[in-house]
């Protein structure tokens, strides 16, 4: 009788340890996290039905596989319990590490003329007292937009082209420095230029984005003399039919020269006007007497040169040819003759 209570007990036992087989385990990634960065913990416990996690930073979780982002740096104990059973428990370190300071540029491939804009990436819990310094690494022109080289963010534009052009920033974090560097190749772009002829000589200007350009003699420039040699704004083609100003004169008596886009005409006579082509509706533009005038179709603008300076419009009217839009200063250049367009 004694032996065969022994065995029933000996059953319940194998079987009650049959029952708590169940392993706990979990692992997480990444393996080596930094503060704000989250980490996933993958649970591989062999069985269970409620989970239990302390973070070891005073978070929790009930979510069987849950996500979890460490905003400081240090070593956690982390506990995941299975079913509230203190028996099946299972406990790691993870150790997380301080953020790397690094910076971001807004343009992967930076173009010549346009804004691009440098920001730093600091992860900061803390609030420590943070330094910035940025500097250009190289040769390449350049000419900065923000008043100060000393802020999270700089931005700046290159005014030359070039493959390898360094961008560091030193930080200073709570007394440490940390330098990061950057390389980019910097890229020329399409522009519209405008090529202007005084009595001294021939010049390009390229208009990019942000009203940035550049100004250059054309001295030794083939293509853009004989742009200009061949330019003049007497005589155009429009829809098969040949205007001149000795046509246009029976129209505009004190015409001297004009040029037709978007069934418009505009013409130079002691100002500069816009009409319709027959000449009615005469709107005037520019008071001052005109020099030289050209339209660039592509970008929709009008081109002119008074005494002093050039300037343009874009063509966007109204009805009975009023303009919504006003005359902007190019340059200041004097004397100019001739004016002609071309995108490089």
């Amino acid at each position: 009788m004694k032996q065969w209570k022994f065995s029933i007990v000996l059953f319940a036992l194998c079987a009650l340890a049959a029952c708590d087989k169940t392993t706990v385990d979990f692992s997480y990634s990444p393996t080596e996290p930094r503060a704000g960065q989250s980490v996933r913990f993958s649970n591989s416990s062999s069985d269970g039905e409620e989970w239990a996690w302390s973070f070891g930073d005073g978070s929790t979780s009930e979510s069987k596989s849950p996500s979890h982002t460490y905003k400081r740096p240090g070593t956690y104990t982390v506990t995941l319990q299975v079913d509230k059973k203190k028996s099946l428990t299972r406990v790691k370190s993870i150790t997380v590490y301080d953020t790397v300071p690094t910076f971001s540029c807004s343009d992967s491939v930076p173009t010549i003329f346009r804004d691009v804009t440098f920001k730093a990436l600091v992860y900061n819990p803390y609030n420590y007292p943070i330094t910035y310094q940025w500097d250009v690494m190289s040769n390449t022109l350049y000419m900065p937009v923000s008043e100060s080289n000393t802020a999270a963010t700089y931005t700046l534009y290159f005014a030359q082209a070039a493959e390898n052009v360094g961008v560091r920033l030193t930080m200073t974090i709570n007394g440490e420095e940390t330098v990061v560097e950057k390389v980019f190749a910097v890229k020329d772009t399409t522009a519209t230029q405008v090529l202007m002829r005084t009595a001294g000589g021939d010049y390009g200007q390229r208009i990019f984005a942000g009203n940035r350009f550049e100004v250059e003699m054309h001295a030794g420039d083939t293509e853009a003399k004989a742009l200009l040699d061949a330019v003049q704004d007497t005589m155009q083609v429009f829809n098969n039919q040949t205007f001149t100003v000795s046509m246009l004169r029976a129209l505009i008596p004190d015409i001297e020269g004009f040029c037709i886009a978007n069934r418009k005409l505009y013409y130079r006579a002691n100002g500069l006007y816009v009409s319709h082509i027959d000449g009615t509706q005469a709107v005037q533009i520019e008071a001052q007497p005109t020099q030289a005038l050209t339209i660039d179709v592509a970008d929709n603008r009008l081109y002119w040169a008074v005494a002093d300076s050039v300037r343009y419009m874009p063509l966007v009217g109204a009805d009975n040819n009023r303009f919504t839009t006003v005359p902007t200063t190019l340059n200041t250049l004097q004397g100019v003759e001739k004016i002609t367009i071309r995108n490089k």
